[in-house]
C-alpha cells in the first residue's frame, strides 16, 4: 500500500484492467491480448515526447488551424499533428501538439482538459506512447479510459485513475473450525440435544402430514364443485339460446302464413 498511486508510473495491462490495480487474473480477452502483445513505438514519429500533448475526443470537423488557434494561447507551438485516415483522409478525432517550452506544456495540460471545441469536450494528457514504460495502445487491448458499454475500462490514467484499495481485516472463519478450542469442542450432551430436537421435528412433521392431506382433498373438492357449477351455467345458457331460436322461428313461420292468407 505504500507504493500505491492513482496514476500508473509503468504500464501493466493486468493492473490497468483493475479499478484499484490489484487484480491477479485478467477479466476479459482484451487484457490477455495486451499481455501477450509486443508493441514497439512508431519510429517514424519525430519531436520531443516530453513536450508533446495528446488531445482526444475531437470533433471530426475540427482542423489543424482551429487547434492552433486554441492551444497557442498557452505558449508557442512547434508542431501539430492531426491524425487522419490513410484512405479517406478524414480526421480520426485525436491529435498531438508539441510545444517549445515545458512551461507552456504544463499550462495546457492543466487548463485545456475538458475544454469545449466545436461542441465537443476534449481530453488532454501527456503523450504516453514514447514516455510510459510498457505502453500498449488501445487497439491491442491496452490504453487508458474506455466506455462502460464496451466492458473494457482501463484505469491508471488521467481519465480514470486508480481507486484506493480497501484494506479488509483478516478475520478467522469459524465455519472451518479456525476459532477457539472451546467453540470446536462440542460436548456429547449438546449432540444428544440436537438428536432429540431432530426426532421431535420428525414427529411434528408426521403429525402435520394428515392435516395437509385433508387440506389438499378439500381444495380438490372445492375445485370440482366450481367446475360443476361452471358447466351447469354453460348448459343453462345453451338451453336459453335454443329456446330463443325456436321462438324466433315460430314467429317467422306464423307471419309467413298470415301473409299467404291475405294474398
Amino acid at each position: 500500500m505504500n507504493d500505491w498511486a492513482p496514476i500508473a508510473k509503468e504500464y501493466d495491462p493486468l493492473k490497468a484492467g483493475s479499478i484499484d490495480g490489484t487484480d491477479e487474473e485478467p477479466h476479459d480477452r482484451a487484457i490477455w491480448r495486451a499481455m501477450l502483445a509486443r508493441y514497439v513505438p512508431n519510429k517514424g514519429v519525430t519531436g520531443d515526447p516530453h513536450l508533446t500533448l495528446f488531445v482526444a475526443r475531437l470533433n471530426l470537423q475540427t482542423t489543424e488551424e482551429k487547434l492552433k488557434e486554441v492551444f497557442s494561447r498557452y505558449g508557442d507551438i512547434r508542431k501539430i499533428r492531426l491524425v487522419r485516415d490513410l484512405v479517406t483522409g478524414f480526421s480520426k478525432g485525436y491529435a498531438f501538439i508539441e510545444y517549445k517550452e515545458e512551461r507552456a506544456l504544463l499550462k495546457a495540460h492543466r487548463d485545456a482538459n475538458r475544454l469545449v471545441i466545436d461542441q465537443h469536450e476534449i481530453f488532454v494528457d501527456f503523450e504516453l506512447e514514447r514516455t510510459l514504460k510498457g505502453w500498449i495502445p488501445r487497439r491491442l487491448g491496452g490504453g487508458f479510459g474506455g466506455k462502460k458499454e464496451s466492458g473494457q475500462l482501463r484505469f491508471g490514467g488521467r481519465d480514470r485513475p486508480f481507486r484506493k484499495p480497501i484494506n479488509l481485516p483478516n478475520m478467522k472463519n469459524d465455519f472451518y473450525g479456525e476459532g477457539s478450542a472451546e467453540k470446536r469442542n462440542w460436548s456429547r450432551e449438546g449432540t444428544r440435544d440436537w438428536r432429540k430436537r431432530d426426532r421431535d421435528n420428525e414427529r411434528s412433521r408426521d403429525k402435520r402430514w394428515p392435516e395437509r392431506e385433508r387440506s389438499w382433498t378439500w381444495g380438490e373438492n372445492e375445485r370440482d364443485s366450481k367446475e360443476e357449477r361452471s358447466r351447469g351455467r354453460e348448459r343453462k345458457d345453451r338451453d336459453r339460446k335454443d329456446r330463443d331460436r325456436d321462438r324466433s322461428r315460430e314467429r317467422d313461420t306464423k307471419k309467413q302464413r298470415d301473409d299467404d292468407k291475405y294474398r
